[in-house]
């Protein structure tokens, strides 16, 4: 749904649930509790109190989640440029972009809409944040007063 370009995803972090000691019959509801308390944990964490999902998971009773392991998985060779704000920002536009096109063709319910207004600000974000890395100068102050 071009939710998110996957070119933005740095790393990644995993929770290896235990199932041990949950009866088979409650796999299902054990997996719904951690997706659940995992998607409070990256809202309670994000700068935005919003994530990338076009559909939160349904509310249920949090767990104790395991220790998580977060690695990145780009590689070293390549993500100098991929972290460049520059080429985040084109990239973010991008999907921005693709998202709007998809949810003008379509009938779409208010998440994807609401995903949509949550990269809007992950752009505006990003370019306020690279905006800050240039001083305005007496050249930029010129090419403003036509």
């Amino acid at each position: 749904m071009n939710v998110l370009d996957p070119f933005e995803v740095a790393e990644i972090r995993v929770w290896p649930l235990d199932f041990s000691a949950v009866p088979q019959t409650q796999h299902r509801e054990y997996l719904d509790r951690a997706e659940y308390t995992v998607f409070q944990k990256v809202i309670a964490e994000s700068g935005l109190g919003a994530v990338l999902n076009e559909k939160p998971p349904r509310q249920t009773e949090p767990i104790e989640l395991p220790k998580s392991y977060a690695r990145r998985i780009i590689p070293d060779s390549i993500f100098p440029h991929r972290k460049h704000p520059d080429v985040r920002i084109a990239r973010r536009a991008a999907t921005i972009a693709s998202l709007a096109r998809r949810i003008s063709e379509r009938s779409v319910k208010r998440g994807l809409r609401t995903t949509l207004l949550t990269q809007a600000k992950r752009l505006e974000r990003l370019a306020a944040v690279h905006l800050k890395d240039f001083p305005v100068d007496a050249e930029d102050q010129d090419e403003h007063e036509d």
